[in-house]
């Protein structure tokens, strides 16, 4: 498979505000502390020697806490902020040094900003905020009003359209600002704090849009949060920053079972694993028996060999269809019946279901439950011990540190 041309790649990118700079540069190659650093020269450290890939269609989640230079460095990646040293490509495109006007066409046709405080013009309706991009770029009015519609329906918010910001929640004044961010259709959507704003309901429902919206459009996105469950729950890869430098880059997963070292180790250790290890993570290969071809026989036979009391039935091709029981088994050879006449229900889950949904599934459950694609293949199986086992391990492992 050929190699994917990232969406955004920085190399080197570091950030000095004030007038020393080289000696800020020293001292941060020294490993001083950014306090250091600005008691001594004057100069603060927004970012520095930031090397990183984003992949096209990914949600990228880059968090920190307060001062990190998480919003810095998005802010470099449009060149809302200019650079010290190092490089910026879009596309393989070296923007570090194009000029005003080459930016100003880059930030209107390839990427767009959604900010924390929404941004929406109080005197205008959402359709009008939603059409503020295309106007600026001269769309002619029809064509601008079609797509900001069709945006406003993809949010779920055309119904609203002739309304002004004052007279919505808050959650719906940020669903206005991304559908205005996706008007343009951008490659890329930078994503500031975008939720923070936002009480805990509606947030989590926020979030939810977000993913799927995402899998509708695919825009390459990147997210800043402080919030580590958040950006856990939306990051396909997560950059943890501390100081204006990158401490790991990786899954969330990756993050939370391997951390870098002892502050990403710190940050991550009072997440509850329940709400981020999913069901891939846990279980294991189903024994199977193919309802179409095998007999009872053949099924008890399998049970047998493989020291388990049941079966997980799959079609000729390899489509999920529910369980077998040695008693079923038995039953059908004995009334000589199809396996299929004997398939019991079983709980089915997806591959990216949390086990903190998979909990209450499994505890009512008389059979292990089923991992299964969106096409209904199996993946594996789940069984009550190994939901047990994967929690009580990481808890062991946090104990041993």
């Amino acid at each position: 498979m050929p190699n994917v041309q990232p969406k955004v790649q920085l190399k080197h990118l570091t950030k000095i505000f004030g007038k020393h700079q080289k000696a800020a540069l020293k001292m941060v190659a020294e490993n001083k502390s950014k306090n250091e650093i600005f008691e001594k020269t004057g100069s603060t450290v927004g970012v520095y020697d930031i090397n990183l890939e984003v992949e096209p269609g990914e949600i990228f989640v880059i968090m920190g806490l307060s001062g990190s230079g998480k919003s810095t460095l998005i802010r470099l990646l449009n060149r809302l902020i200019e650079p010290t040293s190092g490089e910026i490509f879009i596309d393989g495109q070296n923007i570090t040094h194009l000029n005003k006007k080459e930016m100003l066409e880059i930030r209107r046709k390839k990427m767009s900003m959604v900010f924390q405080n929404f941004a929406l013009f109080p005197h205008r309706t959402l359709l009008e905020n939603t059409e503020y991009g295309l106007e600026v770029q001269g769309v002619p009015a029809a064509e601008r009003r079609e797509r900001a519609e069709k945006a406003l329906d993809n949010a779920q918010l055309l119904s609203y359209k002739d309304q002004y910001p004052s007279q919505l929640s808050g959650g719906m004044q940020q669903r206005v600002g991304l559908a205005r961010a996706l008007t343009n259709d951008p490659d890329i959507l930078l994503m500031d704090e975008a939720f923070s704003a936002l009480d805990p309901l509606v947030r989590r429902e926020m979030q939810d849009e977000l993913l799927d919206l995402q899998a509708n459009v695919k825009k390459t996105i990147i997210f800043i949060t402080h919030d580590l469950n958040e950006a856990l729950r939306l990051g396909d890869r997560i950059a943890i920053m501390k100081d204006g430098q990158i401490q790991q880059i990786g899954t969330g997963e990756e993050i939370l079972t391997d951390p870098a070292n002892d502050y990403v180790h710190n940050f991550v250790e009072d997440v509850d694993r329940s709400k981020v290890l999913v069901a891939e993570n846990i279980m294991v290969p189903g024994f199977t028996v193919n309802v179409d071809n095998d007999g009872p026989t053949v099924a008890l036979h399998r049970m047998s060999e493989e020291e388990v009391s049941g079966l997980v039935a799959v079609g000729r091709d390899r489509k999920f269809v529910g369980y077998i029981t040695s008693d079923a088994a038995v039953k059908a050879r004995r009334e000589k019946l199809a396996l299929k006449d004997v398939v019991a229900e079983m709980p089915v889950v997806k591959p990216d279901t949390l086990i903190a949904d998979i909990m209450p599934i499994i505890y009512d459950a008389h059979t292990p439950v089923a991992v299964v694609n969106d096409d209904q293949r199996l993946r594996g199986i789940i069984i009550r011990g190994a939901v047990i086992e994967a929690l009580a391990d990481v808890e062991g492992d946090d104990n041993n540190e």
